[in-house]
């Protein structure tokens, strides 16, 4: 979040949706809150790219459907460049499948256009602060799914930016030098380190090297036999 002049954290927030009419709904219910900035919209994927390079943002609420492509892969792009950035998804339809490769995506939120107002806004408020919002009309697919799924590998879970990240870390380099290494910053580099040890469950980057070490010896013993 965004400090102002006179103290009050600020919350950044972007939108991206190829129809006018609900970016015109969505920018006067945001305009309305005291402690959120619209800093950016987008109709268009190419013009979310644009965005992604040139705008900070703490909040992005990004339609599941796009002209040309998916949201999801919207996402993923965007939190590959700002990973400390928290992504909303709306859609008008609950699609299984888009739930889930949008949650994989790196998505903070997952909501229904259907939604009120006063559900989006606190949305928003609880993904700036680190939580995670789901519509409720959906969060029993996602417990049944996890139900019935095999457990998943950690590493999995990593983005390609994020492997690259967690090898140099193995390598014993700092963040500076991380950053020299994938052009980064060092602060970027910071979120993206505390990303992985939080999604292989681990509380320090020493745990993290030595947990791909393990793994490239378990998977040359299995290699040789």
């Amino acid at each position: 979040m965004n400090v102002g002049e006179e103290g009050p954290e600020v919350i950044r927030v972007a939108l991206v949706d190829d129809h006018e009419v609900v970016r015109m709904g969505l920018a006067g219910l945001l305009q309305e809150q005291s402690d959120f900035s619209l800093v950016g919209q987008a109709g268009t994927i190419s013009e979310a790219m644009q965005m992604m390079k040139s705008t900070p943002v703490d909040v992005l609420l990004l339609d599941v459907r796009l002209p040309g492509g998916s949201g999801v892969e919207v996402c993923r792009s965007w939190k590959e460049a700002q990973p400390e950035t928290r992504v909303i998804m709306l859609t008008s339809f609950g699609d299984d499948e888009l739930l889930f490769n949008s949650l994989a995506a790196g998505a903070s939120g997952y909501l229904l256009k259907s939604a009120r107002g006063p559900q989006l806004v606190d949305a928003i408020r609880t993904v700036s602060e680190g939580g995670s919002i789901l519509d409720p009309s959906l969060t029993d697919r996602v417990l049944q799914r996890a139900t019935h799924s095999a457990p998943t590998d950690p590493i999995d879970t990593l983005t390609a930016q994020e492997r690259r990240i967690l090898s140099l870390i193995a390598d014993g380099l700092t963040n500076r030098e991380i950053g020299a290494q994938v052009f980064l910053s060092e602060k970027t580099v910071k979120h993206y380190v505390s990303n992985i040890l939080a999604k292989l469950g681990l509380a320090r980057r020493a745990e993290a090297a030595a947990y791909l070490a393990r793994r490239e010896v378990g998977a040359d013993r299995r290699s040789e036999s």
